[in-house]
């Protein structure tokens, strides 16, 4: 009887831990989202748009890989290949189909500090002159890269310890306010790094706390060194940019393929530096020699991974939080779903693979998503057919970029910085739906100027959460409320059959950004629920449960396909009366729900609401103006939904 009973355990537990080919390929899919969407890809419809989104976005990785690579203290060349492997990588393992993955602003500068303080400028005269056997660059130049490489590689690997840790899920505390600050003062800073460039000067390299304020102070004081020749190109070359850019925006209905203007820039710059001999006549700096092909892959050396650690940290999260942000725009502008702990893994791989390529720190930029928002691209595939690009130039055409102005490289990363320095408008924004949220961003920007990306971030976390658990009080956030407790309120007023449609939910709680992402989910389910059952009302009430949102957890909304809701649309009623306080976030999720709510034809009622938050919600986002959505109580609301059937059954009569 024993040795029965062991064999059938040991069956149960051989079929609990045999691995069922569905469950494999499941997890393939959720590993390396290429198998989810390219076997789907529709080469009649997406190709064309995919090639030419492409060929622009390989300009911008070749004109930011150089410009990124000066900023982060390494030869041009290294750029190059920091647009290629990240790109390849993120492709397969990343869930943003619209992100545009390489070299980024904020994590070379980031990395600039570890390469300057360990391999100073000063140190090019200890070390050999000789040329090594890589691509012909000096020792100076590869110790250099490999600082770099170091901080990519450890970064990444940080951010893979954290998709192990699963600390997507905790990404609800990073708030658009910290975000939008730290970018902003981020960009801030790496435009301050490139003033040397623009004016023409010598400076030595400047950072640390305050270090924002003696690069300024540096320059005035040497106001009398600014080349007048470096100062008037940079300004005409700003200048064309903005220009052309702002009509490539306005127009890009009527034309088909936008301007390249920074490949036209570079070429018209190279070649009149070229002919002029600009370096030896006016003394401008230039790129210099670019070698050609990809040297053989080598680690990063780790002796430094101890001395790097802080900067590997700030490129982990720096380049994490902005490149999330990214991801998780395009999928709520384009309907599909990014898993935050999948794009630890998608950009760790993209750190921790290229370092041993001689690649710098990458992430995701906002102005190269900008551009594949623009020229229409569907898929990743528009980033692979740049990286073909980026190949012939490494290949063929970067020597011919020996002559191009420095001026005109910078004058290049300060517009590409144009989308985050005009987050200054969100200050408007904060201020009109919440003050709070306003000194965040506030105080996020001052730190991050003064001290660092990362400080700045870490400081606007930790900022936030102490003040809204300082203001939030213990107490279920979210509650359906039993629908015969308001039959007789509104029982002379519509008939039973109507009862049914109507969903009265109760917050009796702050919703804010630790809440905000569960109560979107929680709800959604409820309305969900609600349109697709054919169920009588006894039914419904049987099986309606309450559903509490727990105010520190943070749930995550999956997609569900959203059918016509029969017969009548459905109404959902939202009492505020137990909302006493809200953030930008929360606010923002109303404004979101509402939206979601009315494409599914669900009717969205708000009772009992503050008129800081009808302020609030009418400012975040284009409501429905057509008919009234905020309502004194909840027996108004309810009302004007019958109101609202009677006067569409009479539209359908008089058609008829």
């Amino acid at each position: 009887m024993t040795g029965a009973k062991r064999k059938k355990k040991s069956a149960l537990w051989g079929k609990m831990h045999t691995p069922h080919c569905e469950d494999i390929k499941q997890w393939c899919k959720r590993r390396l989202p290429i198998l989810e969407w390219a076997p789907q890809y529709n080469l009649r419809e997406n190709l064309l748009p995919d090639i030419v989104s492409g060929v622009m976005l390989a300009v911008q990785q070749v004109t930011q890989g150089l410009s990124f690579a000066i900023l982060s203290s390494v030869h041009p060349v290294f750029g190059l290949y920091g647009s290629l492997f990240p790109a390849i990588i993120y492709a397969v393992f990343g869930m943003g189909r619209h992100v545009a993955t390489g070299t980024f602003a904020l994590t070379s500068l980031i990395s600039a500090n570890a390469v300057e303080r360990l391999v100073p400028q000063s140190s090019r005269n200890l070390t050999t002159e000789s040329n090594s056997s890589v691509l012909g660059l000096s020792d100076f130049e590869l110790q250099r890269i490999g600082v770099a490489a170091a901080v990519s590689f450890l970064g990444g690997v940080i951010q893979m310890v954290m998709f192990v840790l699963q600390l997507g899920s905790a990404t609800f505390l990073l708030t658009e306010p910290v975000i939008s600050a730290m970018t902003t003062g981020a960009a801030t800073h790496v435009v301050t790094s490139q003033v040397k460039y623009l004016l023409g000067i010598k400076m030595p390299y400047i950072s640390g706390p305050l270090g924002f304020f003696y690069i300024y102070a540096y320059v005035f004081e040497n106001i009398k060194s600014v080349r007048l020749e470096a100062l008037l190109l940079s300004l005409l070359s700003i200048v064309v940019l903005v220009l052309v850019k702002e009509l490539n925006e306005q127009f890009k209905r009527k034309i088909k393929v936008v301007l390249p203007v920074d490949l036209v820039l570079i070429i018209a710059a190279s070649f009149a530096c070229y002919c002029t001999n600009m370096e030896s006549t006016y003394g401008l700096e230039v790129v210099g020699h670019i070698p050609n092909g990809i040297p053989p892959p080598r680690a990063p050396p780790m002796n430094v991974l101890s001395a790097v650690l802080t900067e590997a940290f700030g490129v982990a999260l720096v380049g994490y939080v902005a490149s999330l942000a990214l991801a998780q725009g395009s999928a709520k502008k384009f309907k599909y779903s990014v898993d935050d702990n999948q794009e630890f893994l998608a950009h760790g791989l993209s750190n921790v693979i290229p370092s041993f390529f001689f690649c710098i720190p990458s992430a995701a930029a906002m102005g190269r998503t900008a551009g594949l928002y623009s020229t229409g691209a569907k898929t990743q595939v528009a980033c692979l057919i740049s990286c073909i690009f980026v190949l012939i130039v490494i290949y063929a055409i970067g020597p011919l970029l020996y002559w191009l102005p420095m001026c005109v490289l910078a004058s290049i990363i300060v517009v590409g910085l144009k989308g985050m320095l005009i987050q200054f408008r969100d200050l408007k924004k904060y201020w009109n739906v919440d003050k709070i949220d306003w000194g965040i961003w506030i105080s996020t920007y001052i730190f991050t100027i003064c001290f660092a990306a990362n400080v700045g971030l870490l400081f606007g976390v930790v900022c936030t959460i102490a003040i809204v658990l300082g203001r939030f009080p213990r107490a279920r956030t979210l509650s359906v409320t039993n629908m015969k407790e308001m039959e007789f309120k509104v029982k002379t007023e519509m008939h039973d059959e109507t009862l049914q449609q109507i969903k009265i939910i109760s917050v009796n709680n702050p919703l804010v950004f630790l809440n905000a992402k569960k109560f979107n989910a929680d709800l959604m389910k409820i309305v969900l629920k609600e349109k697709d059952s054919s169920q009588t009302l006894d039914d419904v009430s049987k099986c309606e449960q309450n559903t509490l949102l727990n105010s520190l957890s943070n749930g995550n909304c999956n997609e569900e396909a959203s059918q016509p809701c029969p017969g009548e649309r459905c109404s959902l009623v939202l009492d505020c009366n137990g909302l006493t306080f809200f953030d930008y976030t929360g606010v923002s999720t109303l404004v979101e729900l509402y939206l979601d709510c009315k494409s599914r034809s669900v009717d969205v009622y708000l009772a009992n609401c503050t008129a800081s938050l009808i302020k609030a919600m009418a400012y975040c986002g284009d409501l429905d103006t057509e008919k009234p959505i905020f309502f004194d109580s909840v027996s108004a609301a309810v009302s004007a939904v019958q109101s609202n059937k009677n006067l569409s059954k009479v539209s359908d009569h008089s058609e008829v």
